[in-house]
Protein backbone atom coordinates (compact mmCIF):
# COMPACT_ATOMS: atom_id res chain seq x y z
CA UNK A 1 0.00 0.00 0.00
CA UNK A 2 2.86 2.36 0.82
CA UNK A 3 4.36 1.68 -2.62
CA UNK A 4 1.15 2.75 -4.35
CA UNK A 5 1.01 5.94 -2.28
CA UNK A 6 4.66 6.65 -3.15
CA UNK A 7 3.96 6.05 -6.83
CA UNK A 8 1.00 8.44 -6.79
CA UNK A 9 3.09 11.07 -5.03
CA UNK A 10 5.79 10.74 -7.69
CA UNK A 11 3.16 11.09 -10.42
CA UNK A 12 1.77 14.25 -8.86
CA UNK A 13 5.24 15.77 -8.50
CA UNK A 14 6.24 14.85 -12.06
CA UNK A 15 3.23 16.44 -13.75
CA UNK A 16 2.24 19.63 -11.91
CA UNK A 17 1.77 21.59 -15.14
CA UNK A 18 -1.11 19.34 -16.16
CA UNK A 19 -3.27 21.00 -13.54
CA UNK A 20 -2.40 24.60 -14.47
CA UNK A 21 -4.64 24.87 -17.58
CA UNK A 22 -7.76 27.00 -17.24
CA UNK A 23 -11.11 26.63 -18.97
CA UNK A 24 -12.71 30.05 -19.46
CA UNK A 25 -16.49 30.11 -19.84
CA UNK A 26 -17.01 32.83 -22.44
CA UNK A 27 -19.39 35.46 -21.05
CA UNK A 28 -19.35 33.73 -17.66
CA UNK A 29 -22.93 32.91 -16.57
CA UNK A 30 -24.43 34.91 -19.48
CA UNK A 31 -22.74 32.67 -22.02
CA UNK A 32 -22.35 33.44 -25.74
CA UNK A 33 -25.20 35.88 -26.47
CA UNK A 34 -25.85 39.21 -28.17
CA UNK A 35 -26.26 40.94 -24.79
CA UNK A 36 -22.64 40.65 -23.61
CA UNK A 37 -19.61 42.94 -24.08
CA UNK A 38 -16.87 40.41 -24.85
CA UNK A 39 -14.10 43.01 -25.08
CA UNK A 40 -14.70 43.91 -21.44
CA UNK A 41 -15.12 40.24 -20.49
CA UNK A 42 -11.71 39.32 -21.96
CA UNK A 43 -9.85 42.43 -20.80
CA UNK A 44 -8.80 41.12 -17.37
CA UNK A 45 -7.89 37.60 -18.48
CA UNK A 46 -4.58 36.11 -19.60
CA UNK A 47 -5.17 33.31 -22.09
CA UNK A 48 -2.28 30.83 -22.23
CA UNK A 49 -1.45 27.96 -24.57
CA UNK A 50 -3.06 24.89 -22.98
CA UNK A 51 -6.12 26.78 -21.73
CA UNK A 52 -9.50 26.42 -23.42
CA UNK A 53 -12.61 28.47 -24.11
CA UNK A 54 -16.04 27.06 -23.28
CA UNK A 55 -18.83 28.65 -25.33
CA UNK A 56 -22.40 28.05 -24.05
CA UNK A 57 -25.11 29.29 -26.42
CA UNK A 58 -28.64 28.78 -27.69
CA UNK A 59 -29.64 26.87 -30.83
CA UNK A 60 -29.82 30.06 -32.95
CA UNK A 61 -26.14 30.80 -32.34
CA UNK A 62 -22.82 29.33 -33.40
CA UNK A 63 -19.13 29.96 -32.84
CA UNK A 64 -16.84 30.49 -35.84
CA UNK A 65 -13.11 31.11 -35.89
CA UNK A 66 -12.29 33.90 -38.33
CA UNK A 67 -9.44 36.12 -39.49
CA UNK A 68 -8.91 39.62 -38.08
CA UNK A 69 -10.35 41.16 -41.25
CA UNK A 70 -13.50 39.03 -41.05
CA UNK A 71 -13.76 39.79 -37.33
CA UNK A 72 -13.51 43.54 -37.95
CA UNK A 73 -16.07 43.49 -40.79
CA UNK A 74 -18.27 40.71 -39.31
CA UNK A 75 -17.92 38.82 -42.58
CA UNK A 76 -19.16 35.23 -42.66
CA UNK A 77 -17.88 34.47 -46.17
CA UNK A 78 -14.55 32.95 -45.02
CA UNK A 79 -15.35 31.05 -41.82
CA UNK A 80 -12.73 28.82 -40.26
CA UNK A 81 -13.79 26.11 -37.83
CA UNK A 82 -17.46 26.48 -36.98
CA UNK A 83 -19.09 25.03 -33.88
CA UNK A 84 -22.79 24.37 -33.27
CA UNK A 85 -24.79 22.42 -30.73
CA UNK A 86 -25.07 24.74 -27.76
CA UNK A 87 -21.78 24.01 -26.00
CA UNK A 88 -18.32 24.04 -27.55
CA UNK A 89 -14.90 23.78 -25.97
CA UNK A 90 -12.08 25.24 -28.04
CA UNK A 91 -8.50 24.44 -27.00
CA UNK A 92 -5.99 27.28 -27.18
CA UNK A 93 -3.12 25.39 -28.78
CA UNK A 94 -0.97 28.16 -30.28
CA UNK A 95 0.23 31.58 -29.17
CA UNK A 96 -1.13 34.60 -31.02
CA UNK A 97 -4.40 36.39 -31.70
CA UNK A 98 -7.66 34.46 -32.14
CA UNK A 99 -10.98 35.82 -33.39
CA UNK A 100 -14.47 34.37 -32.95
CA UNK A 101 -17.89 35.50 -34.19
CA UNK A 102 -21.43 34.17 -34.24
CA UNK A 103 -22.17 33.34 -37.87
CA UNK A 104 -25.92 33.96 -37.54
CA UNK A 105 -26.84 36.98 -39.66
CA UNK A 106 -26.63 40.24 -37.68
CA UNK A 107 -25.34 38.73 -34.44
CA UNK A 108 -21.68 39.73 -34.91
CA UNK A 109 -22.75 43.29 -35.72
CA UNK A 110 -24.71 43.31 -32.45
CA UNK A 111 -21.54 42.51 -30.48
CA UNK A 112 -21.40 38.73 -30.59
CA UNK A 113 -17.69 38.57 -31.32
CA UNK A 114 -14.59 37.87 -29.28
CA UNK A 115 -10.93 38.73 -29.89
CA UNK A 116 -8.23 37.32 -27.61
CA UNK A 117 -4.46 37.03 -27.58
CA UNK A 118 -3.03 33.70 -26.46
CA UNK A 119 0.39 33.83 -24.82
CA UNK A 120 2.94 31.02 -24.80
CA UNK A 121 2.96 28.79 -21.75
CA UNK A 122 5.79 29.38 -19.32
CA UNK A 123 8.38 26.62 -19.38
CA UNK A 124 9.61 27.43 -15.88
CA UNK A 125 13.14 28.27 -17.02
CA UNK A 126 14.14 31.90 -17.00
CA UNK A 127 15.66 33.30 -20.14
CA UNK A 128 19.30 34.33 -20.09
CA UNK A 129 19.78 38.02 -20.79
CA UNK A 130 22.38 38.97 -23.37
CA UNK A 131 25.01 41.58 -22.63
CA UNK A 132 26.79 43.65 -25.27
CA UNK A 133 30.43 42.86 -25.96
CA UNK A 134 33.03 45.23 -24.50
CA UNK A 135 36.12 46.33 -26.41
CA UNK A 136 39.14 44.10 -25.74
CA UNK A 137 41.69 46.89 -26.11
CA UNK A 138 40.88 48.49 -22.77
CA UNK A 139 39.17 51.51 -24.32
CA UNK A 140 42.09 52.84 -26.42
CA UNK A 141 41.33 55.41 -29.09
CA UNK A 142 41.47 54.71 -32.81
CA UNK A 143 44.46 56.36 -34.57
CA UNK A 144 43.66 59.11 -37.05
CA UNK A 145 43.76 58.44 -40.78
CA UNK A 146 46.12 60.55 -42.93
CA UNK A 147 44.26 62.98 -45.18
CA UNK A 148 43.49 61.75 -48.67
CA UNK A 149 43.38 58.08 -47.73
CA UNK A 150 40.29 56.06 -47.06
CA UNK A 151 39.55 54.57 -43.68
CA UNK A 152 39.78 50.81 -43.48
CA UNK A 153 36.55 49.07 -42.63
CA UNK A 154 36.37 46.74 -39.70
CA UNK A 155 34.07 43.75 -39.98
CA UNK A 156 31.35 43.54 -37.39
CA UNK A 157 32.20 41.24 -34.51
CA UNK A 158 28.78 41.19 -32.93
CA UNK A 159 27.16 37.81 -33.29
CA UNK A 160 23.52 37.08 -32.80
CA UNK A 161 22.42 33.80 -31.40
CA UNK A 162 19.44 31.98 -32.90
CA UNK A 163 16.23 32.00 -30.92
CA UNK A 164 15.64 29.04 -28.63
CA UNK A 165 13.56 26.23 -30.11
CA UNK A 166 9.79 26.58 -29.72
CA UNK A 167 8.50 24.54 -26.84
CA UNK A 168 4.76 24.61 -26.39
CA UNK A 169 3.26 24.17 -22.97
CA UNK A 170 1.28 21.21 -24.28
CA UNK A 171 4.52 19.40 -25.14
CA UNK A 172 5.91 20.00 -21.67
CA UNK A 173 2.70 18.75 -20.10
CA UNK A 174 2.74 15.62 -22.28
CA UNK A 175 6.36 14.83 -21.37
CA UNK A 176 5.68 15.36 -17.67
CA UNK A 177 2.64 13.11 -17.75
CA UNK A 178 4.50 10.39 -19.67
CA UNK A 179 7.34 10.54 -17.14
CA UNK A 180 4.85 10.23 -14.31
CA UNK A 181 3.13 7.23 -15.88
CA UNK A 182 6.46 5.48 -16.44
CA UNK A 183 7.52 6.18 -12.87
CA UNK A 184 4.28 4.76 -11.50
CA UNK A 185 4.48 1.68 -13.72
CA UNK A 186 8.14 1.13 -12.83
CA UNK A 187 7.45 1.46 -9.11
CA UNK A 188 4.46 -0.88 -9.34
CA UNK A 189 6.42 -3.53 -11.26
CA UNK A 190 9.38 -3.21 -8.86
CA UNK A 191 7.11 -3.68 -5.84
CA UNK A 192 5.61 -6.86 -7.35
CA UNK A 193 9.02 -8.50 -7.81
Amino acid sequence: MANIASALLILLLAAPAAYAATTYTVGDSNGWTTSQDYTTWASDKTFTVGDSLLFNYGFTHSVAEVSKGDYDSCSTSNLGKTYTGGSSTIPLSAAGPMYFICSTSGHCGNGMKLAITVVAASTGTPSTPTTPATPSDGGSTTPSTPSGSSSPTTPSTSATSPPPPYNSGATSILYSMMLGVFLVLGTTVASMC
